[in-house]
């Protein structure tokens, strides 16, 4: 399987999923009006990967805005995480970024992800 980048602009994030380290990262904003056209690769590449996922899967989020439709979109991708073994979450954000501190806490909160919360 394939690994998927996606590039950062100044409406969307970066984003790395790796298929062999079970890695998946994304970093920047996300604020377009389209977030969900954004995050169709994204989904397909995940339903992919969970037909023969690594040992564990990692999403590590170092997002420094996110949209309520990437929220949406967010807890998608972790819900169907939910199947995967050693799936986990870290959450960065900044330290006195109480928004992105509550969003994460927010999605943990409708999950069974277990989250790792770090500051930068």
């Amino acid at each position: 399987m394939q690994n998927l980048e996606l590039e950062r602009t100044d409406l969307t994030p970066y984003v790395v999923l790796n298929a062999t380290t079970g890695n998946l990262y994304f970093e920047g904003r996300a604020v377009a009006d389209t977030m969900e056209d954004f995050f169709k690769p994204v989904h397909g590449w995940l339903k992919e990967y969970c037909k023969k996922p690594a040992a564990a899967t990692i999403l590590t989020a170092r997002f420094e805005y996110v949209n309520t439709a990437t929220q949406r979109e967010l807890l998608d991708i972790l819900k169907t995480m939910e199947g995967l073994l050693g799936a986990r979450v870290v959450w960065q954000f900044l330290e006195d970024d109480e928004d992105m501190e509550e969003c994460g806490q927010e999605l943990a909160q409708l999950t069974k992800i277990p989250f790792d919360f770090e500051t930068y």
